[in-house]
């Protein structure tokens, strides 16, 4: 219960302000849980006509409360639906740099193999052609076998 409901001493308004309570924190107990002055009447178990003749003010009250809760939950809904719209951005952004990602060495093993090739074909390549390697070998090996 709100303060003003321990402050009052009219039972019919205690049972009014503490309905409005249960309403607005999302807990009814006799009532559909819906924020409408019947529905207020219903959570109090009084007559609607005690909230629209007799207690105005607590009438008044619940509508501004209410108002303003559906005003936050209208806002926590925009922000869940942007945050959702952000995260399938962020999934896309990120499947687009991990493709970009691929691209990138792909290529740096194209620009390298390039490099290769053409040090090859001028000669300052710091790689020895295969051919050249096994006649090596071979003549080294069978160095080798001369030997006492």
């Amino acid at each position: 219960m709100t303060s003003s409901a321990a402050s009052e001493k009219d039972p019919v308004r205690k049972k009014i302000l503490a309905a409005m309570d249960r309403l607005l924190a999302g807990k009814p107990l006799r009532s559909t849980g819906r924020l409408s002055v019947s529905q207020l009447a219903v959570e109090a178990g009084i007559g609607r006509w005690h909230l629209t003749h007799q207690h105005t003010d607590l009438k008044e009250m619940f509508q501004a409360r209410a108002k303003s809760a559906a005003a936050t939950a209208a806002a926590t809904a925009r922000q869940l639906s942007e945050t959702e719209q952000l995260n399938a951005k962020h999934a896309k952004l990120a499947e687009h740099c991990a493709e970009l990602e691929e691209q990138l060495a792909r290529y740096a093993a194209v620009i390298n193999l390039l490099l290769l090739e053409k040090a090859a074909a001028d000669g300052t390549a710091p790689v020895v052609a295969l051919e050249i390697r096994r006649q090596r070998h071979a003549v080294v090996s069978a160095g080798e076998d001369e030997r006492p």
